[in-house]
């Protein structure tokens, strides 16, 4: 097989022969809860936080990974993941008035202020009704539009009844997980590709049932020409640092192949570009049968693009 992106290379300090290809993005992480000095030996250039204190994600600006963030997560009272061991207080941010004036306290505006201040490049809304209570319509509408009067997209963890759908009625740009917990419709999906919403994948957190719904959901969505981003929500529980074979295998299965396979893992979300400094190698050429993609990239590991000389 051929990818478009690809192209034959050594690698000057161990003078391997390979392939590269552009830097990885897993699209969603939480930093505080791994050690992410490993990522870029296992392939991953680039992070997305989506849920985490914002004023320690904004003193982490520079290194490798390239760490782009969203602060802390915008729920209702009581909404999640407030009080969970994991989401310390600085990680959630209460949000109960749809005000759009700065400085009130609980506000939409208030709270989307705190994170774009910090740095944010995408604002995190917390839809998650089985776990508890939600933002109510106004509040979500004006989350909304105080996010894109900072030039920011909204991204919302989106589960239980009526909540997928409830985040695309709103201008929720994206989903922070691919829909795992019931099907969604053939008229959902068409205004989720129509808008141009993306999914991030998070495939391999999931068993049994809701993997397998999650799957067939993605790969109706990819089918039909939705945006897919490659993310694992690395933290939740025991997840390899790096690029996650299984995810890749699990998006595969869902039918994210070839060079859509390499596209989601590449695209710059919520970044317009990435960057050319750096290069994700795998030793080898590309595999001859798409069967063998997922596994040969899951060996990849990023490079300072000045290290790779192209040997056509």
């Amino acid at each position: 097989m051929s990818l478009s992106a690809a192209w034959p290379v050594r690698r000057a300090l161990t003078a391997e022969t390979g392939t590269a290809l552009p830097p990885f993005v897993d699209h969603h992480v939480h930093l505080h809860l791994i050690d992410a000095a490993g990522l870029p030996v296992r392939g991953i250039a680039a992070v997305v936080d989506l849920g985490g204190d914002p004023a320690a994600l904004a003193r982490r600006s520079t290194g490798s990974p390239r760490a782009t963030f969203a602060g802390a997560f915008l729920t209702a009272p009581g909404g999640y993941p407030q009080g969970r061991s994991w989401a310390p207080a600085a990680t959630v941010h209460i949000v109960h008035n749809a005000s759009l004036h700065p400085g009130v306290e609980g506000g939409a505006q208030t709270a989307v202020d705190a994170q774009a201040d910090a740095g944010a490049s995408v604002i995190k809304v917390a839809l998650h009704a089985d776990a508890g209570p939600v933002v109510s319509d106004e509040v979500l509408t004006a989350i909304v539009v105080a996010a894109g009067e900072r030039g920011l997209p909204v991204v919302a963890h989106a589960q239980g009844a009526g909540q997928v759908e409830r985040a695309l009625a709103f201008g929720v740009a994206a989903l922070a997980h691919t829909p795992f917990d019931a099907p969604v419709s053939r008229r959902t999906l068409s205004r989720a590709i129509a808008a141009g919403q993306a999914w991030i994948s998070t495939l391999d957190i999931h068993r049994g049932g809701a993997r397998a719904q999650a799957i067939a959901n993605l790969r109706a969505f990819a089918a039909c020409g939705g945006r897919v981003l490659y993310g694992t929500d690395l933290g939740n529980g025991p997840l390899p640092v790096g690029l996650n074979r299984r995810e890749l295998l699990a998006l595969h299965e869902a039918g994210v192949r070839g060079d859509a396979l390499v596209a989601c893992l590449a695209d710059p979300w919520p970044r317009a570009e990435t960057t050319s400094a750096v290069s994700t190698f795998v030793a080898g050429p590309v595999p001859t049968h798409p069967d063998d993609l997922p596994t040969w990239l899951s060996q990849g590991t990023v490079v300072a693009s000045e290290e790779l000389t192209r040997v056509d």
